[in-house]
């Protein structure tokens, strides 16, 4: 044998034998990791889990299967997790008979530790007690880092493929939420082909209110066939308020790919407050239907369509929360046809027309107790804290508006909440080719005050559309005018009760019915003449008014309306902190005339029963005879033709200086 055959057999035989030794010690290592107790690494699981949650932990055993599979099984058994220091000794926040869980090794070490692929999550009799503790802390609260980074960067969730739970039962309670109700929930193979679904059930109580809910989904997280999207099928019942959620989900883990339609129903959507954290105002019952989606971190409500009270409601619905200290709310609304009463909530009254058909016996009770009211201005305070929950930005338009008592045709409104401050700019509803426009700013403060601050300005309003709808009487013209209040307090009442500012209103002509100037004046021989229709109509040169508002009283500057006829003039005012009437209209007539009384007109009373009456008490006990004695006698006329113009002028300037001391 040659040397060099020598060295390459000396070579193989090295090559051989660390093979062997290599392969002796491969198989050692595997028998070692087959027959090894795991268990043995159950305390150390014990102190590393509750330091990192900073509650006690127990674990009855712990076991790692399939090994060699390259995606091994663990499996933990009696797991139990106790509630933090202040909570009772010995009581538990939740327990689980058994959980295993299989770790793709290959994803994981391909990504290096950052990518973790749970194939499967099997769970078994998991139980569940969530409530505050002495302090008021959540035992359900664990101090973890929250899911995005420092440096900003989001922290990826593990795929999680199927998940199986069997017979879970969790409780609720909180007082501060009025709720103590039990989830069920546990998962049940699927059929005819359709994969395992995961069931769950409430029952009990929710903000103060009855609570039920279904959820139906799939067992399939994470790891689904992009063809096949996470179906849910969820219904809530809380109280009268009802939801419905059905369809489905691309991502389920990230809420991506949303394709879901929602349905509300209920009797005030105020009432959906608990259930989605978003403040809204009262209204009569509503019922809403449209599509649910998660688009650049914005829940959205989309192409919903439905009623509310007797008006119709379609649009769009928001939801921004990513990186916000309030989630803030935008909205686009539209009305083919709203009903005036149905908008009432915004200011305080109750919604609603009594005679609609979803109309409420709550609704019912509170249109009762504000008919036994004295007062008509709501006083019903505003929730400060639930202005300061969301920012709204909101654009609404009625296209029509129906109402018995107001002119108005359509309505528009561009609402903005920031930070409990509340801006309407504008606030207009429109008078067939005009409107009437307000720009009104509240401004909460630390005390739970609101500052309010408006103004209205109207421009040629027609004269005869306000006095068919208001009093259902007869004229024409254009009035044009503004109005200016500055005013605190914690309601509508409280707010105009402290008022200061003005109202200016003028016409530089147009026509009335007669009846009503001769009746103003107590002509009572002209007016059976304007009664028979001789003459019909009163031109009106100019009318005028003035009124200044200090203190919550509205007092007339000046207040004339200037006919063919006469010239009828009023004093005093209105107390808007009891809703007191105390004005005197007197009329001079500018021809003469017969059977008149020579008295005025006195309106006193309140805002809720005006009472008018002849002015008796200026006429002296002495005089009374000669009074009633000038009935039966022809009167000469005594009034003047005004310099309109002048006064117009004056108005103008009156309107200005309000404008100018905001």
């Amino acid at each position: 044998m040659t040397v060099g055959a020598k060295r390459n057999r000396w070579r193989y035989w090295r090559i051989g034998w660390r093979a062997g030794v290599a392969a002796a010690l491969l198989g050692l290592a595997t028998l070692v990791v087959l027959r090894w107790d795991w268990n043995w690494f159950r305390p150390l699981l014990e102190y590393r889990i509750a330091a990192e949650i900073d509650r006690p932990v127990t674990l009855g055993h712990f076991d790692i299967q399939d090994i060699l599979s390259g995606r091994p099984r663990l499996v933990f058994d009696g797991i139990a997790v106790g509630n933090p220091p202040d909570f009772p000794a010995g009581s538990e926040f939740g327990s689980i008979d058994e959980l295993s869980l299989r770790i793709d090794l290959a994803a994981l070490w391909q990504s290096r530790g950052a990518h973790i692929v749970v194939p499967e999550i099997a769970i078994e009799h998991p139980k569940g007690d969530l409530r505050p503790g002495p302090k008021g802390n959540p035992n359900w609260d664990f101090g973890l880092p929250s899911s995005s980074s420092a440096a900003g960067g989001a922290t990826a969730l593990p795929d999680i493929g199927a998940l199986s739970i069997s017979d879970g039962t969790f409780r609720f309670a909180d007082p501060r939420l009025k709720a103590d109700f039990t989830v069920a929930v546990h998962t049940e193979a699927g059929q005819a082909g359709h994969e395992d679904r995961l069931l769950l059930k409430i029952k009990g109580t929710y903000a103060g209110q009855p609570i039920t809910a279904d959820f139906t989904g799939g067992t399939l997280l994470s790891l689904r066939d992009p063809s096949q999207p996470y179906p849910i099928d969820l219904r809530v019942a809380n109280g009268a308020t009802r939801v419905h959620l059905k369809g489905t989900v691309q991502d389920p883990m990230k809420f991506a790919g949303a394709n879901l339609q929602l349905e509300l129903g209920g009797n005030n959507l105020a009432d959906l407050y608990p259930l989605t954290g978003i403040p809204l105002a009262p209204t009569p019952p509503f019922h809403l239907v449209g599509h649910l989606d998660y688009t650049n971190r914005q829940i959205r409500f989309r192409h919903f369509a439905g009623t509310v009270g007797k008006s119709d409601l379609e649009g769009e619905f928001d939801v921004e929360r990513n990186g916000r200290a309030r989630p803030l709310v935008t909205a686009n609304l539209t009305s083919r046809s709203v009903v005036f009463a149905d908008l009432a909530g915004f200011i305080g009254s109750t919604p609603g027309e009594a005679d609609a058909a979803n109309d409420t016996a709550k609704l019912k009770q509170e249109r009762a107790a504000e008919a036994a009211r004295q007062k008509v201005i709501p006083d019903v305070p505003i929730d400060l804290p639930k202005l300061k929950v969301a920012d709204f930005k909101v654009n609404y338009f009625g296209q029509h508006l129906q109402s018995a008592s107001t002119p108005f045709d359509e309505v528009r409104a561009n609402l903005a909440i920031d930070d409990g401050k509340v801006s309407l700019t504008p606030l207009s509803f429109g008078i067939g080719k005009s409107a009437i426009s307000a720009v009104i700013h509240l401004d909460p403060d630390a005390k739970g005050e609101v500052h309010a601050d408006a103004e209205v300005d109207f421009h040629h309003l027609d004269l005869s559309r306000i006095l068919k709808k208001v009093a259902d009487l007869q004229g024409s013209g254009l009035v044009d005018g503004s109005m200016r209040i500055k005013g605190a307090g914690n309601s509508l009442a409280a707010m105009l009760a402290s008022g200061s500012g003005g109202l200016q209103a003028s016409m530089g002509g147009g026509d009335v019915r007669a009846l009503l100037v001769d009746l103003a004046g107590l002509d009572l021989g002209s007016a059976l003449f304007s009664w028979m229709g001789l003459p019909d109509r009163t031109r009106l040169r100019c009318m005028v008014a003035d009124f200044g508002l200090e203190r919550g009283e509205l007092k007339a500057r000046t207040l004339l309306l200037d006919t063919t006829e006469a010239n009828i003039f009023g004093t005093g005012g209105i107390d808007l902190k009891d809703e007191t009437l105390g004005m005197e209209i007197t009329t001079r007539p500018k021809h003469a005339s017969f059977g008149r009384l020579p008295l005025p007109i006195e309106v006193t009373g309140t805002l809720k029963k005006p009472s008018l009456a002849p002015g008796l008490k200026v006429v002296d006990q002495g005089d009374l005879a000669s009074t009633l004695l000038s009935f039966l006698t022809i009167q000469l006329g005594q009034g003047e033709d005004h310099d309109c113009a002048a006064l117009l002028h004056k108005t103008k300037q009156a309107e200005a200086a309000t404008t100018h001391a905001r």
